[in-house]
């Protein structure tokens, strides 16, 4: 049960944090309700422990469901438990962690526990922005608390025991879970665009931890910084070659070589994640059309276009960075938008969403056009039209309306071949040329892919103290 040291809920939570940091409240909470032989039943800590304790010597609130009491399931004290969870870390400036294992709303106490699983959702609404918010899901989260997950910033899920699902996979028509398990963690990671990494309990923890220190405490912190160690000037080799990766560019750009990603497994055409650059932490939102592994073959690919589904991941997380202050590097690569049936029935909305988030943040940006920039949907990647501070490219790139030889084709329908080569390449010179686009002033500076860690340093350094005064209003409304 909850009040002995080896209850399972509350190993989760000595494993995550500093060693002997932990302190518990509301150990001795049991829930209120005696309907339905509740009245008989040991409800130790009623069902959650919580309390508060350290990552790296940052201070963190923490929840951790106990699926040996009622089965975790949310009653009117376990929700009063978790609300003051979030209350203090308000107060504090500090973080919230959720471990979520529970069978669901408590059926013993009807519309108490609904009205209980309500007031944790006003708490992480009210939250939203002001701390970040973490949830881990280690055994079942159905129906309503799956929301508790995904009003979390950043949500991981263990690949084995995980079960998150709104509907029950044989409640969904013409499905059963022999037939797609939609509850598992592979499906809940590559589909819902919730989950930010999967693994074994050990993993997430550390994932978390990793986390956490990457993060400010709150939205007052202007952001996260830290010692750096790494040589300010390193030269990032061969970075040009496996451009199509973004996740590889990233790591050579970042101090150490660290780069954590968010989402890993959906809208793979997207990559989003952490690094960090003189010891600051810098959101970065990059196109992805190639994957390689840790030998350095590639194993998938992908048009360079914009999705829908990479277009709300990456506005999402721009959306979180400009609310902790966290400034935002892009790197462009991307010729056009996904052209398919499923695409095209969200496409106009998330292209919306991803151009109001870039256009509306507040934070120092910057972007890197490390290959192609073509068309409307290279504006929509954080553009200097909609408002990126600096703009860089490697010499490499390309920039214009579209690709030159299409642009030839549609010029001169009635070309011959050999006259359409020639076109071709005298659009490409004239328009397509990045130094094009820097001679009107879209691109503040040329560089060579190895110099490309000193600059966005140099930028991000300069842009540190930026401030930007915006019309009155109470909020957006994408």
């Amino acid at each position: 049960m909850s009040n002995k040291e080896n209850n399972l809920a509350k190993q989760r939570i000595t494993k995550l944090l500093d060693e002997s940091s932990f302190m518990e409240i509301g150990s001795l909470v049991t829930a209120r309700s005696t309907d339905f032989n509740l009245g008989n039943t040991d409800t130790p800590s009623d069902g959650v422990v919580t309390g508060h304790g350290l990552i790296d010597g940052n201070l963190v609130f923490i929840y951790s469901q106990d699926a040996s009491v009622l089965n975790g399931t949310i009653g009117e004290m376990h929700a009063k438990k978790i609300a003051a969870v979030y209350e203090r870390a308000m107060k504090m400036g500090a973080p919230v962690i959720g471990f979520l294992d529970c069978a669901g709303v408590r059926l013993q106490e009807s519309v108490d526990a609904l009205d209980a699983l309500g007031t944790i959702y006003e708490k992480q609404v009210t939250a939203s922005g002001v701390i970040p918010q973490i949830c881990a899901v280690f055994g079942t989260c159905g129906g309503g608390l799956s929301v508790v997950s995904g009003l979390c910033d950043f949500t991981f899920m263990e690949a084995e025991n995980g079960k998150m699902f709104v509907n029950s996979p044989n409640a969904i028509d013409g499905n059963r879970i022999e037939k797609c398990d939609s509850s598992n963690a592979s499906f809940q990671s590559e589909n819902t665009g919730v989950i930010d990494g999967i693994g074994t309990e050990d993993e997430i923890l550390a994932s978390i931890r990793e986390l956490v220190c990457l993060l400010p405490s709150d939205n007052t912190e202007s952001g996260r910084y830290d010692e750096c160690a790494d040589d300010l000037n390193r030269a990032c080799e061969s970075m040009d070659t496996m451009k199509g990766d973004p996740r590889y560019v990233l790591g050579e750009l970042s101090d150490g070589h660290a780069f954590f990603e968010t989402k890993a497994d959906f809208a793979k055409d997207m990559v989003t994640g952490f690094i960090k650059l003189n010891g600051m932490t810098v959101g970065a939102v990059a196109n992805c059309c190639e994957i390689y592994d840790e030998e350095g073959k590639k194993t998938e690919s992908f048009d360079s276009v914009l999705s829908a589904k990479g277009c709300n991941k990456a506005a999402e997380f721009v959306s979180f960075c400009d609310a902790f202050d966290i400034p935002v590097l892009s790197l462009t690569n991307v010729t056009g938008f996904k052209a398919c049936m499923c695409s095209e029935k969200n496409l106009a909305k998330a292209l919306s969403r991803l151009t109001f988030a870039f256009a509306n943040a507040t934070v120092p940006k910057v972007n890197l056009i490390t290959g192609n920039a073509y068309g409307s949907a290279s504006i929509t990647m954080n553009s200097k039209s909609i408002g990126a501070d600096l703009v860089y490219a490697w010499p490499t790139a390309k920039t214009g309306m579209m690709e030159a030889k299409l642009a030839a084709q549609i010029l001169y329908p009635d070309a011959s071949a050999e006259e359409l080569t020639a076109k071709a390449k005298e659009y490409d010179e004239l328009q397509s040329d990045i130094r094009t686009a820097a001679g009107r002033g879209y691109v503040d500076l040329l560089v060579e892919p190895a110099d490309s860690r000193k600059y966005i340093i140099a930028a991000f350094e300069m842009l540190y103290t930026k401030r930007m005064d915006t019309p009155y209003k109470k909020h957006g409304s994408k």
